[in-house]
């Protein structure tokens, strides 16, 4: 399972009230609620956003409320992997319920820069900074995570029969 886009970085303790504010939540149509995706942290992020972009966060990324709504607007607005130095559990369930990638690795949060072109090799268990020619080595995910991921969710997993 790889990945390969353009970073874009925020800090620690990025709440889901910032990844989707709760005054959209009165939809459900995901191309909708992404639009609103992170503004209150950056304003800019639909323009900057592209598929496959690569989310880079501090501590705590997703803490606050459990709403699913978070990782789904981060994944529906083209972003295919996050790396953080920590998730909040929920946060971090929600994401591979939903089939958002995600990965902890402290050290790469930390040096991975906005605007560095990364790869992550999640088989491998390797990111590359090709950027800055760095690597860093993390935990290879394990197959049934990788195989609700690649299905789109685990609802999807299930109605597709790759898990029972």
């Amino acid at each position: 399972m790889n990945f390969n886009g353009k970073v874009l970085k925020y800090g620690d303790n990025v709440d889901t009230d910032v990844i989707i504010p709760a005054r959209y939540l009165n939809t459900i149509d995901k191309k909708e609620l992404a639009t609103h995706c992170m503004e209150d942290i950056d304003k800019d992020f639909v323009n900057k956003v592209a598929p496959g972009d690569i989310m880079v966060a501090g501590y705590n990324f997703g803490c606050g409320s459990s709403r699913e709504h978070a990782p789904i607007v981060i994944k529906e607005s083209g972003v295919s992997l996050v790396i953080a130095k920590s998730f909040a559990r929920i946060f971090y369930r929600n994401a591979i319920n939903i089939g958002l990638a995600i990965l902890e690795c402290p050290e790469a949060a930390e040096e991975i820069a906005e605007g560095d072109i990364v790869e992550a090799d999640l088989d491998a268990g390797v990111i590359y900074n090709r950027t800055t020619g760095k690597q860093y080595a993390t935990q290879p995910f394990p197959e049934f995570i990788q195989q609700i991921i690649t299905n789109g969710g685990l609802v999807e997993s299930i109605r597709k029969g790759a898990i029972k």
